[in-house]
Formats: structure tokens, C-alpha cells, sequence
């Protein structure tokens, strides 16, 4: 529990400027959570994040959900140097906690103590870009500030180069295709998202590699294909919005309809990527497909 008292200079500050300012060290979208969480008082009472404050009031933090420390995690390092970590991301694994407060093993919380300090503390300090949690294979993490910005950059401008292998439900009638449909958020399902022609740009090519029998719970029989997916862009849920999109969901994926949800795992691998590391070295990353892969 902290309490901070309001000076002269601070006096028509807003509370979440003044809080942020006081608790240095944490984003001001961490501190945020403390006030949607009622975790900041003033006299008793809950403040909001715009109150105003007055000199010499006393704002009362409990801050306590800050510093909590997820569970310990180990995570199959597939390579590691002065300014990165290689992870095979298992499936199942966040990413980054969803929200402000790190209660849960992620990938954020297992490179936390390899990063040197210069990156802002937060729960997605160390993270480039991010893989679904169903999701499993290569991930990469930044151990400082300037390669984070680095990796960062190649993400945004598409330099980087991700191969995918998925299990799509039923027969793909082309060989190769390209599906290009711009993706948004879904306004009927917020946490999902959808084709829609005012969407962002989004491109995947497919290949189909075989043709697969799969049977669920029920003994019903699922005619699937192995594909091997290469986006060109990074939308969220991307390449699984695109393979419902062609009517060819991801075997296990339950938000975007796949008719075998019973399955155990959503059957959808990042196999490899393809980056420049700082100093120019231009390296590919791989991981083994998981042993539930059929």
C-alpha cells in the first residue's frame, strides 16, 4: 500500500498522470489497471483516472498486484545470444498476459530476467510480435531496447519471413492459391475477427503437401489437408480467419467453426522464420512440428 501526497507542482494533475509519475518504472497501461480495478483511493473513495487532484491530498495505491510474480516456466530455447531468444513456443502458452496484471506463465514472463534492463517493465516487455496460445512453434524475443526496435521494424515493413503448417478441414480443390482478403475485427464477436472488404490488407499463399483421414470423438470421419501456409502480412488470427474464409477451418479451432472443436489441439504450427539479426547476420529458425500433429 503506497500513499502519495500531492505537491505544489503536481496540484490539477490529472490521477493517472500523477500515479503513473509516482510508481516510475511501470506503462501507463499497467497503472491504468490498478484504477479499473478500484486499487486507487482518495479519502475513501474510488478515483478515476481523470480526477483532478489539489495540493496536499493523499492518494492511496495499493499496488501489491504490481510486483505479483507469475509461476515459473520452462520454455525449449531454440537459440539465444546477447540480443535475442529463440523460443518453440508450446501450444497452450500466452504470448503476453492478456491484461495489466502478469498472473500467468507466458513467454514475457519466461525471457523477463534474460532482458538487460533497457526495455519499459511491462507485461509485454521483450515481445516482437506475438503467436496465438493454441498456437505452437517459433517465436522471437528482443533482450534490449534497440533490438526490439530492430526486429520490430522488419515485422512492420514485412522482411520477415514466416512459414506455417496447418491441418484444414476437407479437400482443397487448387494446389496453390493465394487468398487475399483484407481481415477486421468481427463487431458481432469483438474477440474474433473477419473478412470484410473495409478490412486491413491481408494476403496468405497456401500450398497443399497431403491428404489426411482424421476421426473424432464421436468416430466421425474428417477428410483433412496438410497446406503449408506463408502470410505476407501479420494480422491477428490471420491465417486462421483466411482458412475459414475459403471454408477450410483449422481442424480444432473452435471460434472460427471448425467442425472437429472436440479435437484436443488446434492443429496450426509456426515451422519457421526468417529475420536479419542485429549485425546483419540473416538467419532462418525452425521448430519440429508437435507429436499431436497427425
Amino acid at each position: 500500500m503506497r500513499k502519495l501526497k500531492v505537491q505544489e507542482a503536481e496540484s490539477g494533475l490529472r490521477a493517472d498522470v500523477f500515479v503513473a509519475g509516482q510508481l516510475t518504472g511501470f506503462s501507463r497501461s499497467l497503472i491504468s489497471k490498478l484504477f479499473t480495478a478500484g486499487e486507487v483511493s482518495l479519502d475513501g473513495n474510488r478515483l478515476k483516472p481523470g480526477n483532478k487532484l489539489k495540493t496536499g491530498q493523499v492518494v492511496v495505491v495499493d499496488d501489491a498486484r504490481l510486483h505479483e510474480t507469475p509461476p515459473e516456466v520452462k520454455l525449449p530455447v531454440i537459440y539465444e545470444d546477447e540480443n535475442v531468444v529463440v523460443i518453440n513456443k508450446p501450444a497452450g502458452v500466452l504470448t503476453h498476459s492478456k491484461g495489466g496484471f502478469n498472473n500467468e506463465a507466458t513467454v514475457a514472463s519466461f525471457v523477463a530476467d534474460k532482458l538487460d534492463g533497457s526495455i519499459p517493465q511491462s507485461n509485454k516487455a521483450g515481445i516482437v510480435h506475438r503467436l496465438d496460445r493454441a498456437t505452437s512453434g517459433v517465436i522471437i524475443c528482443a533482450r534490449n531496447e534497440a533490438t526490439q526496435k530492430l526486429l520490430q521494424k522488419q515485422f512492420a515493413q514485412r522482411r520477415t519471413k514466416k512459414i506455417y503448417l496447418a491441418v484444414a478441414e476437407g479437400v482443397l480443390s487448387e494446389q496453390q492459391l493465394i487468398i487475399d482478403a483484407p481481415i477486421a475485427r468481427n463487431p458481432k464477436k469483438p474477440q474474433s475477427f473477419t473478412t470484410t472488404l473495409d478490412g486491413k490488407l491481408a494476403t496468405t499463399s497456401l500450398t497443399q503437401l497431403s491428404t489426411l483421414v482424421l476421426v473424432n470423438k464421436s468416430k466421425k470421419k474428417i477428410v483433412c489437408t496438410m497446406v503449408e501456409l506463408k502470410p505476407t502480412t501479420g494480422r491477428t488470427h490471420q491465417l486462421r480467419v483466411h482458412l475459414r474464409h475459403i471454408g477450410h477451418p483449422v481442424v480444432g479451432d473452435s471460434v472460427y467453426g471448425a467442425k472437429l472443436q472436440d479435437w484436443p489441439q488446434m492443429l496450426l504450427h509456426a515451422a519457421s522464420l526468417e529475420l536479419t539479426l542485429p549485425g546483419g547476420d540473416r538467419r532462418i529458425f525452425t521448430a519440429p512440428v508437435p507429436g499431436y500433429f497427425p
